[in-house]
């Protein structure tokens, strides 16, 4: 989570102030970007989703008065390894990663997530539901990501790298190119989530859910019943106990079967 730098980067309002006030150099070029972390501009002062994750009928809201199954989104956490400065959003596990996501669109990052620290890890399961390959992309991973200043060249990402397994031993992972981009291959956390349950856009359509959509078929798959995401940050967190706090590495907010065994 962008929080290190939120008293300058709100007191001057854009992401080139933001920008100034990160630790991270700035990029010679836009082709060679690293993800920026801004601080907290456009996110603590985000509005929060004006409609909590409430199960309905045994799942959860989706548009038009459908209903989704509560196992299109993660109904177990298998094992969590937490990094360094890792804390905001544990006090809500699991709950806070089970059903849809609470997207606060391209400009602001929602609260609704736990923060996995420096080089964390977490395991996530759909059980009894799996992921199976169909046309396009099969499931989405939910990150809090958003436009810097609304340029989608500046993404203020967090990424991560995403890995599938059938059994939870043997596992797969997606290429992600975390210093190439954006756009960064198929890495987590560097798109902006729509989707939210205060609106009809449905978590479970890549069109317009926002969030990092991964294939099966890109790894040679057609099932996988675990998905592990591992934050692949690049600053460490601080050494001294007073610099240090809760909202380093990945912020997982959701994951969205596209296609499942039951849908």
């Amino acid at each position: 989570m962008r929080s290190s730098f939120v008293v300058c980067a709100v007191a001057l309002g854009c992401a080139t102030a933001a920008l100034a006030c990160s630790s991270e150099p700035s990029p010679s070029s836009a082709d060679a970007a690293p993800p920026i972390s801004l601080g907290d501009a456009g996110f603590f002062d985000a509005p929060e989703p004006d409609a909590s994750k409430v199960m309905v009928d045994g799942g959860f809201a989706g548009p038009d008065g459908s209903v989704l199954r509560a196992d299109r989104f993660v109904t177990k956490v298998v094992s969590a390894t937490y990094g360094d400065c890792a804390g905001f959003g544990l006090t809500s596990m699991p709950a806070v990663v089970e059903g849809p996501p609470a997207g606060n669109g391209a400009l602001a990052g929602s609260l609704d997530v736990v923060s996995l620290g420096y080089k964390g890890e977490i395991v996530l399961s759909f059980e009894p539901n799996e992921i199976v390959d169909g046309p396009g992309a099969d499931f989405i991973v939910f990150e809090n990501a958003f436009w810097a200043g609304g340029d989608p060249s500046r993404p203020a990402a967090e990424l991560a790298d995403v890995s599938v397994s059938d059994d939870g031993v043997t596992w797969k992972t997606f290429p992600c190119a975390p210093g190439s981009g954006p756009p960064y291959g198929s890495c987590a956390g560097w798109r902006p989530v729509y989707s939210a349950p205060s609106n009809e856009l449905s978590p479970v359509d890549p069109s317009v859910a926002g969030g990092d959509p991964f294939d099966l078929a890109e790894l040679g798959l057609t099932t996988a019943r675990f998905v592990r995401v591992r934050d692949l940050g690049t600053i460490a967190c601080p050494a001294d106990p007073a610099s240090k706090s809760t909202t380093v590495g990945f912020d997982l907010d959701a994951v969205a079967l596209v296609h499942a065994k039951d849908m």
